[in-house]
């Protein structure tokens, strides 16, 4: 039986509100208006020429770059396209005013118009007739907007801001140049070219998808473009995925403690490829929302205190999707091999002759040190570095832990899920010889937008968990590394302020 626990409350809509329906729009061989010579009508004819669209130009006269641009498009004369469906389109230049009559059988309308009537007759005017319409710089007259565009076409990326920052969109356009190789035209092309050979090799399902993610992985693994030759290589690499017997796997991804940006890229490929997700339920909704939206997710967390799924149930339900056939991600807060219980699940699904990898995640402790720009093993302070889970599975201290080790005052010591048993804590590593003035720190929900943040002394370390309480997420982190930039701060600032002195 599947192991789903009903979904949280605060759980967020599988599609958020959206200020504008993105939506790709096929212009090849099809009539546009553009009303206006100016050089940003230019840019806009540009734009629908390049999708093919047969673009009619209504102006007197046209600014020079404008004229210079229909003047080209002429003499290059009417490429064929090889069969591809994206020849570039053409102009047809008017050498007067736009009117009513012009939009029979328009698919779309743009102007840039000098005032606000012609704008605002234009606008009407299009409407009556039909067609979706767009005045430059005058949103008030604006059905659609056109948004930053990436082009690695059949690729395209286009981004908006439903014109609230137009240079935002600018800089988010600059990143994802940089993130997608020139290389990556060339391979949607060979995708295009292999599309209906792989769909009569594969049907729709694990293998198919298996299929397209390999080719992912070649077209991002360099900046090369395809070798010669790649595309039967494809294919004899479909023919094997059709004859092989359907089998899943299981990946142990690191979910990080809360902030998705944290994640690693290697988990959001995982995340975008799985069938089925299974997680835990400190999972942070922001994670889960790069997962891919077609998989289906199944909350299988364990809190202490509160009513949990068993291991057991997690451990087959893992086995019996993964022999379906499913790629299953294992999702865990933090990272999966530290306190994650991760060693029982590798085990079973060893047992079971699954295949099973791992993606560490950022754990909790890392990004404690990040958030207080910390150094956990300073050179000063600290030697070594432990964690330790702070209670045992009778709820008490761990029995077998060597405590006398874990006071050592050259190591920084951080407490996973120790918040009921802090005061425990404080007392033992006291008693073991640790001084009581030993620099602390509780933290609870680290990165999260409800982080809270104690810092005191170990013999305060009581009333430290008792001002953060242990409802959520809490870490203790015992050491002097832990004072030392306030310490490196105050020595930097007292020579100063006796050379201020002496003057």
């Amino acid at each position: 039986m599947d192991v789903v626990q009903p979904p949280r409350n605060d759980s967020p809509a599988r599609m958020e509100p959206l200020a504008k329906l993105p939506v790709f729009w096929a212009l090849q061989g099809k009539r546009v208006i553009v009303a206006g010579g100016s050089e940003a009508a230019a840019w806009k004819a540009e734009l629908l020429a390049a999708c093919g669209a047969e673009v009619h130009v209504y102006a007197e006269d046209l600014a020079e770059g404008f004229g210079a641009l229909i003047v080209a498009n002429a003499n290059a004369g009417t490429a064929t396209d090889g069969g591809k469906g994206d020849r570039p389109g053409h102009y047809v230049h008017h050498p007067h005013a736009w009117h009513a009559a012009i939009f029979a059988d328009a698919v779309l309308a743009i102007a840039d118009c000098e005032d606000e009537g012609e704008a605002g007759n234009f606008f009407d005017a299009a409407r009556a007739a039909g067609v979706p319409v767009n005045v430059i710089d005058r949103p008030a007259y604006c059905q659609f907007q056109f948004g930053s565009i990436v082009n690695r076409s059949p690729v395209v990326v286009a981004i908006s801001t439903d014109g609230a920052a137009p240079i935002l969109a600018q800089a988010i356009r600059r990143r994802i140049e940089t993130l997608l190789p020139q290389s990556l035209k060339s391979w949607a092309e060979l995708a295009r070219s292999l599309r209906e050979r792989v769909n009569e090799r594969l049907l729709p399902g694990p293998r198919r998808r298996a299929f397209w993610e390999r080719f992912v992985d070649r077209a991002f693994a360099s900046m090369a473009t395809p070798e010669e030759g790649a595309g039967g290589v494809l294919l004899a690499d479909a023919e094997r995925l059709a004859e092989a017997p359907a089998t899943g796997r299981v990946t142990l991804v690191g979910a990080g403690p809360g902030d998705a940006e944290l994640l690693t890229l290697k988990a959001v490929r995982a995340l975008q490829a799985a069938d089925v997700i299974l997680f835990d339920d400190l999972v942070s909704d922001d994670v889960l929302e790069l997962a891919r939206r077609e998989a289906k997710r199944m909350l299988v967390g364990k809190r202490g205190g509160r009513e949990s799924c068993r291991q057991e149930d997690i451990n087959a339900t893992m086995v019996r999707l993964a022999k379906a056939g499913k790629r299953v991600v294992r999702l865990k807060s933090g990272d999966p091999m530290i306190f994650g219980r991760a060693g029982e699940e590798i085990a079973h699904l060893d047992r079971e002759n699954i295949a099973v990898d791992v993606i560490p995640g950022i754990t909790a402790a890392s990004a404690m040190a990040s958030r207080l720009g910390i150094s956990l093993t300073h050179r000063d302070h600290a030697q070594s570095l432990r964690f330790i889970t702070g209670h045992s599975r009778l709820g008490g201290l761990p029995a077998d832990a060597d405590w006398r080790s874990v006071a050592d005052p050259r190591t920084t010591t951080v407490f996973y899920m120790g918040g009921r048993t802090a005061s425990l804590i404080a007392d033992r590593l006291i008693a073991e010889g640790l001084p009581p003035a030993t620099a602390t720190i509780v933290i609870s929900d680290v990165s999260r937008p409800g982080e809270r943040k104690w810092s005191g002394t170990l013999a305060s370390l009581p009333d430290g968990i008792a001002e953060i309480g242990y409802d959520n997420p809490v870490l203790i982190a015992i050491g002097s590394a832990l004072a030392a930039r306030a310490i490196d701060r105050d020595s930097r600032i007292e020579p100063l302020a006796q050379a201020r002195a002496a003057g």
